[in-house]
């Protein structure tokens, strides 16, 4: 295992490391996901905000898959390596995926506008996956604010998250 990566909390078969913090970005959600039906998760740079996630090792032989899971070859993405604190203190180098597509700020997440809310399903994973990722009891509060979009339509993922609550 040589390649650690950091995610916002999505669900993936990875075993977790450890929850950390990447300091001087925000959570936020800008491109339109077909798959998802609403809009995705980024972080864009932002002094005085963090984002709370989760350290997954892989083998680098499987690099070439996220990259192309987080849509890199379609323009979507792009990688950045980053510096991420462990509660502890710790500084660990990891990889982070960022939208080509930087949202406008906004002061409160509550207040996303429409075409930038995610789907209940896309949130839910989110939501989630910071709960199983054991990330701070104010953070997983934080990502319970977040607006959805209202889509109960059919989504084009094969998770069962439907019997799973946050």
């Amino acid at each position: 295992m040589e390649a650690i990566c950091w995610l916002k909390g999505l669900r993936l078969t990875i075993p977790v490391l450890k929850d950390t913090q990447l300091e001087n970005y925000r959570l936020d959600f800008a491109t339109y996901s077909s798959r998802w039906k609403g809009a995705s998760a980024t972080i864009v740079p932002q002094s005085d905000a963090h984002v709370w996630g989760a350290i997954w090792e892989i083998d680098m032989k499987n690099l070439p898959d996220l990259d192309r899971q987080e849509g890199v070859d379609r323009n979507i993405y792009f990688p950045l390596e980053v510096n991420v604190v462990n509660p502890e203190g710790e500084s660990i180098q990891c990889r982070v995926y960022q939208q080509t597509i930087s949202p406008s700020f906004i002061h409160n997440i509550k207040d996303l506008p429409s075409e930038r809310k995610p789907s209940p399903i896309y949130l839910k994973t989110i939501q989630l996956g910071g709960v199983e990722s054991k990330l701070p009891e104010d953070y997983v509060k934080f990502l319970n604010t977040i607006p959805d979009n209202g889509y109960s339509g059919q989504i084009d993922i094969q998770l069962d998250l439907a019997e799973n609550t946050v």
